[in-house]
Formats: structure tokens, sequence, C-alpha cells
């Protein structure tokens, strides 16, 4: 392996760590505040994209790269209210709200992907990047939309974290995560507090289907692999702090690259899982994480 080469892998890995760091969020998020799996997530990356293409590309409603990102996440904003009202709040004081909230997610994500094919049909689609070209710096060559995504993402997760961190309503979401019942103690509205923490989530997730849709080709089915993905990351770092996704998502970036470039496209995604399990078996809460269920 020359220079050139190690350069690249790295450069791909990184690029690959920020979307999935993305990715994860919304599951490490929804897990941390709800105590449930999203099933849905994959179906909300699909459906952003979808929304973005629509309301950017000039076969949809034109109105430019940026223009539909932004309404595609509003939109997927109020898309995880709802999905959160209607799929998981009639279940929030059952004993088996995780079983059921499986069962429900998995139904609400059915019901999205045949929704964007009798929509959108199955053809394959491409949202048009914000900007063409390269970028070369020294031995680093990045196609510009990619480094749009690193730019964009990143200062994303900054805001989320700080908005988190600094705010109150974003104080008051960790509280709900800490402690339900003490957070309703204190006279927080719960329930509002999950559903909008529940369409941050989905925010998120869509945002990250835009990009996905801007660097590969769209499908209904598109967000099965990112969901996947994010699965990993978010076992694999736990979800004690707001950064341990963060950093178990560059992490599987740079894992993956390295597997892609010496055992193949078809193998690297037995060598995540193995990776996964393996961790499961020696530090369950994660190689980040701590044996609490906190922001």
């Amino acid at each position: 392996m020359d220079l050139q080469t190690l350069v690249s892998i790295l450069e791909s890995g990184a690029a690959l760590g920020i979307l999935y760091a993305l990715m994860a969020f919304g599951l490490a998020i929804v897990w941390t505040t709800l105590g449930i799996f999203n099933f849905a997530h994959g179906a909300f990356i699909a459906t952003g994209a979808y929304l973005a293409w629509q309301f950017g590309n000039a076969a949809g409603f034109g109105l430019g790269y940026w223009a539909g990102a932004i309404l595609a996440v509003l939109a997927m904003f109020a898309l995880g209210v709802v999905v959160q009202t209607l799929l998981v709040r009639p279940f929030e004081r059952h004993r088996d709200i995780v079983l059921l909230t499986v069962i429900t997610t998995l139904a609400g994500a059915s019901i999205i992907t045949n929704l964007l094919n009798v929509i959108w049909g199955p053809r394959m689609k491409q949202i048009e990047p914000a900007l063409g070209g390269e970028v070369t710096v020294g031995l680093v060559h990045v196609r510009s939309q990619e480094l749009v995504m690193v730019v964009v993402v990143a200062a994303t997760l900054f805001a989320i974290g700080w908005f988190l961190l600094r705010t109150p309503l974003g104080r008051s979401m960790r509280a709900v995560a800490q402690n339900r019942e003490a957070a309703q103690l204190m006279g927080l509205d719960v329930r509002l507090l999950y559903a909008l923490t529940f369409g941050l989530a989905a925010a998120v997730a869509g945002l990250a289907g835009v990009f996905i849709g801007s660097i590969r080709f769209m499908s209904p089915t598109m967000g099965d692999d990112p969901l996947q993905k994010a699965l990993v990351v978010v076992i694999l770092g736990g979800v004690a702090r707001f950064t341990s996704s963060i950093y178990a998502a560059f992490a599987v970036g740079i894992i993956e690259a390295f597997s892609t470039y010496f055992v193949g496209l078809y193998w690297t995604p037995a060598v995540l899982f193995g990776l996964m399990i393996a961790v499961l078996i020696i530090k369950p809460e994660g190689l980040f994480g701590r044996r609490q269920r906190s922001v």
C-alpha cells in the first residue's frame, strides 16, 4: 500500500464516519430518551432524500438544493412528531413498550417505504449536488459535494450538542432521559418532550438522507443499509454521552474503508457485525459507554 492509497482510504473513512455519526444520532437520542429502538429510522432517511429531491430538483419543484434540504428537514421533523404520536405514545406506560414499539415502528417503516414506492416509483433517482467537481489538497482528492457534507454535518452536530447542553429545552430533554418521574415532578411536559425528541431524530435522519441521496442513487429501500450501519455505531459507541456515537461512527467509517480495501465490499458487513458481536459480549454498554442510560 502506497501513501496515496493510504490517504484515500483515510479520507473515505472520515467521510463515511461523519455521515454515520449523523445517521446514528437519531437512534441514540430516541433510545436514551424514550428507551426504545426506532425501526422506522431507515425509512426516515429515505423519506428525507425523496422530499429533498421533490423540493429541490428540476424534475420536482425546482427550488434548488439548499431550499430542498431545509424544507425536507422541516417536513421530517413534523413526520417524526406524527409517528411518535401515533405509533409510540399509546404504549408509553405499557410494561412491554420495547416489544410493542418494535412492532409498530417496523409496521410504520413498511408503510412509509411502500408510500415512497407508490408516490415516486421504484426507479432510482439522485439529488443534484450543491457543488460539482473535485477539490485537491496535496494527496487528498475530495469531491466537492463530500466536502459540503463534512462541513454541514460537523456544524449540525456541533449545534445539536450546544442545544442539548446549553438551552433550557435541551436540558429538559436530557432530564427526561435521565429520570422521567423526577422530570414530571419538576413540572416538565414529558409527552411534549418525547414528541420533540422523536421529531429531532427524524429531522437529523432526513438530513442524512439528503446527503446520501446526493452522492448515491436513491430507492424506496435505501434506508435499510444506513439503519444497519447506525445500529452498529450505536452499539459500538454506547449511548451514555452525546459524543459516544460520534467517536464510534468515525471508528466504523475507518474500519469499513480499510475492510473494503483488504477483504472486499461483500465481506465488509461481516467484519462490522463481527466487531459488534464482540463488543456486545465483552463490553455490552459500548466502547465509550457507561452502565447507565443518560444523554
